[in-house]
């Protein structure tokens, strides 16, 4: 009986030890009640059911969850200031310096655009349209302090202990953290890492000193200027993209492929509408140093890959090379929980360790999506299990993502490259199309590289195994067309579709054409 707790103005004398009596207790009882009262199993070796170690999207989900089902639970949270000495509040990568903020300059930057396109619509904007980066700056910095603050409210009203301090294991059952006031050491039931990682920095002169990551960008105190930005992956792509919308001078520094491990094809595409736009690339480069000037610039040095050396002045550089797991700083040695091959992340089989009561989830688990939403829904399945007697795991295939350049690329499932891999070039059809978004007729868009793209089987009703998409609000389209991807959809059910017309996402159930076939996939009209 211990989480007699779980209930509000209900108080016990004794613990309804008669068998009749317990039964006419329990009788009486909505399911929930007793879940919180079956649910939390704490004995006198623990404080806790589970300690969450980290506060990001889906530690927070797990935690939540977990007190919903009855457990008892804390969260430690501590947000280790980045070179430059940038800091934020609850709720981890996505909130402070990730998702929200990338989705709300994006959002900037297409407004800056559809200024521009007004004028075609017949509306009377003057030539002197301007934009201020520290009023942007300071709105999305008030829109994430609002959420850290309901993420603190809502983790009181829950009943979930928040810790701010970086937790430790001491053993396979106790962790440490030292806080503002004082030392902390709590025993659990189950452990959930949930800490995920932070960007990396090249090892180059000045890299450290005068370098920027995604963790500062966001809360940027001055305009960025001109920017030359290290690394092709999406959140480097993405931050140019919004930076050269927003009016700033921008290049990418491209080491060998732009957005690896998505579709190839659909990657050069994004480049090839980034240059359209201004964008600068620098393929096959590899930055030396980074120097700072008397007149306050940055002199970055670069070699390509025939080792000719070029140097230009920037005013910022975004290093934008990929992220590393927080799992070092958690020793976790001494809780005998081991980490995979690259030495930093864990090789967990349905969210559990080596350690069979220590769990981990989101950015810090080997060779899985590191997507918010991937994360959440781990986190909460994994609570539901534990505390909840399901037996639902999570599926980390067929899950969607969207990369926020200015023309947006949705996927979901295989890429070509992969399903070629694993089917075989015979035995999978590639249908792919160009199409012409009605709203960009009248103020004469490029529509060059608005494309989609099916990879399906080709045998039976051809099941699709993968879906991409490259045109405006590509994560709404490719949101819906992620559920039919879960329910087997084939290249027959989606020619069976009647589209919406006139829609961009109608594309996808007009799609006809083979590159096996050689046909021209460029449309006849905007009806074809």
């Amino acid at each position: 009986m211990a989480s007699v707790f779980c209930f509000k103005n209900v108080r016990f004398a004794a613990a309804c030890t008669l068998k009749n009596s317990k039964f006419l207790f329990y009788k009486h009882l909505e399911p929930r009640q007793v879940r919180c009262l079956s649910n939390s199993k704490l004995s006198s070796d623990y404080d806790y059911d589970l300690v969450v170690i980290g506060g990001g999207s889906g530690g927070l989900a797990a935690a939540k969850e977990a007190t919903n089902l009855g457990a008892k639970v804390a969260v430690l949270d501590f947000v280790t200031p980045s070179p430059l000495g940038t800091k934020w509040g609850l709720g981890g990568t996505c909130v402070n310096v990730g998702c929200i903020p990338k989705k709300l300059m994006h959002q900037a930057a297409l407004l800056g655009e559809a200024i521009q396109e007004a004028k075609s619509y017949g509306w009377q904007i003057g030539n002197n349209v301007s934009h201020n980066w520290l009023t942007l700056k300071d709105a999305v910095q008030a829109h994430i302090k609002s959420v850290n603050w309901v993420t603190r409210v809502e983790l009181r009203d829950k009943k979930v202990e928040y810790i701010n301090g970086i937790g430790t294991f001491k053993d396979a059952h106790t962790v440490q953290t030292v806080t503002k006031q004082g030392e902390r050491v709590l025993k659990a039931r189950y452990f959930l890492i949930a800490v995920g990682g932070r960007p990396r920095y090249l090892n180059i002169p000045g890299a450290v000193e005068y370098g920027i990551t995604s963790d500062d960008i966001f809360s940027l105190d001055r305009e960025p200027g001109k920017t030359v930005i290290v690394g092709a992956g999406y959140i480097g792509l993405e931050c140019g993209g919004f930076l050269k919308g927003l009016g700033y001078d921008t290049t990418v520094m491209v080491r060998s492929v732009p957005l690896r491990g998505f579709d190839q094809q659909m990657a050069n595409i994004i480049v090839a509408e980034m240059e359209d736009k201004g964008i600068k690339f620098l393929h096959k480069s590899i930055p030396k140093s980074v120097e700072k000037l008397d007149s306050g610039k940055l002199k970055v040095t670069w070699t390509n890959d025939v080792n000719q050396e070029f140097s230009d002045e920037f005013d910022t550089i975004l290093f934008a090379i990929g992220r590393r797991a927080l799992t070092k700083e958690l020793h976790l040695e001494n809780a005998g929980v081991k980490v995979a091959g690259d030495g930093e992340k864990i090789d967990a089989v349905n969210e559990q360790t080596n350690v069979p009561h220590i769990y981990a989830v989101g950015d810090v688990l080997y060779k899985k999506p590191e997507l918010t939403p991937v994360a959440i829904h781990a986190g909460r399945l994994l609570s539901r299990r534990l505390f909840g007697n399901s037996t639902v795991n999570m599926d980390y295939d067929n899950v969607a993502t969207t990369v926020f350049t200015p023309l947006e690329y949705g996927a979901v499932g295989l890429s070509e490259e992969v399903a070629t891999t694993r089917f075989g070039e015979d035995h999978i059809e590639i249908y792919h199309a160009y199409y012409k978004p009605t709203e960009f007729f009248i103020p004469q868009k490029n529509i060059t590289h608005c494309y989609i793209k099916v990879v399906a089987l080709r045998e039976g009703d051809q099941k699709v195994l993968g879906m991409h998409f490259i045109g405006p609000q590509a994560g709404e389209v490719i949101q819906g067309f992620a559920a039919a991807i879960k329910c087997n959809l084939t290249v027959n059910a989606l020619m069976s579709t009647v589209g919406i017309h006139p829609t961009i996402a109608e594309e996808f159930t007009r799609i006809n054409i083979t590159k096996r076939s050689g046909k021209d996939p460029n449309p006849a009209s905007c009806c074809s």
